[in-house]
């Protein structure tokens, strides 16, 4: 079975879908889906991006199946490494995402981040503090979206090329690999062919320093974007040689298709 392994519903703060929205879409579509709700600890404004866990497993542990699991997606930061580190710990996620929001404790989202300075400083900022992040952060299972900044950076060509920040994507790569840690292939940015193109020597490069595993996701904060692009991300993993996965109790599962 497919699975869309990272959607938010009504527990991270940017998302309204219900979760009997997200399982009904699933079992429409016919493929298994984990939510994966924000935690991003310290984020600069007071209450946002944090939710309650305990009340997040009380309202979903009914909804738990053999298609329906439940994980997170931690914002990896220096300055909260023992926080998340402790909820991870604490609770029993099937799946956890490391992902990189905030740098110099301003969301990526923000256009002021950019002002006055050049895509290389920025970019590479960026993968330095996401390697960083993926050494201290032994409790993810996946690294989200590496091309996240994409989505909202401030230049002409916003596009993570490979061959512009071979050095510090590698890096971040070996690391991964050396652990054991699976890539996400996040489709939310794979509707336009051309962003396949870009993104696909990384994960071919993945699998040249090691690295063998992938989760897919949608990134879904609506109904009707659960399970979109899936067979895009299967296309990059099959073109990488990469094996598709989803975790469940922490373990992979390799996925047949």
């Amino acid at each position: 079975m497919l699975f869309d392994t990272h959607m938010h519903t009504c527990f991270s703060t940017d998302s309204k879908m219900k979760i009997d929205e997200a399982v009904m879409k699933g079992k429409e579509l016919g493929i298994g889906i984990t939510i994966t709700e924000h935690m991003d600890i310290f984020y600069p404004e007071p209450l946002s991006f944090v939710f309650d866990v305990d009340q997040y497993f009380a309202a979903y542990n009914q909804y738990r199946s053999e298609s329906v699991l439940l994980g997170i997606e931690i914002g990896m930061r220096a300055d909260c490494i023992e926080e998340n580190c402790r909820i991870v710990e604490k609770y029993p996620f099937d799946y956890v995402i490391g992902s990189v929001h905030i740098l110099d404790n301003i969301d990526i989202y923000a256009a002021e981040f950019y002002q006055g300075k050049s895509k290389q400083d920025v970019y590479r900022h960026y993968f330095a503090t996401m390697l960083e992040c993926i050494k201290c952060y032994d409790g993810i299972h996946s690294l989200g979206h590496i091309d996240y900044i994409a989505r909202y950076a401030r230049f002409a060509d916003p596009e993570v090329y490979y061959h512009e920040f071979k050095e510090q994507i590698d890096e971040v790569l070996i690391v991964l690999a050396n652990k054991g840690k699976a890539l996400e292939i996040n489709t939310r940015r794979l509707d336009r062919k051309e962003s396949i193109e870009i993104l696909l020597p990384i994960y071919q490069r993945f699998y040249e320093l090691g690295g063998r595993m992938v989760t897919v996701g949608s990134d879904a904060h609506r109904m009707t974007e659960v399970g979109r692009g899936l067979e895009v991300g299967q296309e990059i993993a099959d073109r990488s040689q990469l094996k598709v996965v989803y975790f469940k109790d922490g373990k992979p599962h390799y996925v047949k298709v």
